[in-house]
């Protein structure tokens, strides 16, 4: 699996999303990733190193302290294939704000002519 792919795939499971908002407050052990989540610590260690081989973190030793920490350089591999797409979106979304100018340009016309006419028709 390419880099790209594994970094989607780690991406996709809520639990491991809620472990890198955390880690991005700063490294910390894994006792104090898992403490917030209702699973065995073999559990979160199986989600830690789908993270860690997508490149997502890195975790380290320090004595007995083991801690974990994001690695930024993963997400702007994704920032930047996003980056392709969102400058689509963003002509697609300039389009349609340029198409409903015209719409509500022609429309605004069509609403006088009607007020108009049942002023018209009360007064008669």
């Amino acid at each position: 699996m390419d880099r790209l792919s594994a970094t989607f795939s780690a991406l996709a499971d809520p639990t491991r999303r809620a472990i890198l908002a955390r880690l991005a407050l700063g490294e910390t052990s894994v006792t104090e990733l898992a403490a917030p989540f209702e699973m065995s610590m073999p559990a979160v260690s199986k989600h830690l190193k789908v993270l860690e081989r997508a490149g997502l973190i890195s975790r380290g030793r320090e004595a007995q302290w083991r801690p974990c920490r994001i690695e930024a350089a993963a997400l702007k591999n994704v920032d930047e294939w996003l980056e392709r797409y969102r400058a689509f979106w963003e002509a697609s979304f300039d389009r349609l704000d340029e198409y409903l100018r015209e719409v509500q340009a022609k429309e605004k016309p069509k609403k006088r002519m009607r007020k108009k006419k049942s002023r018209n028709t009360s007064t008669e």
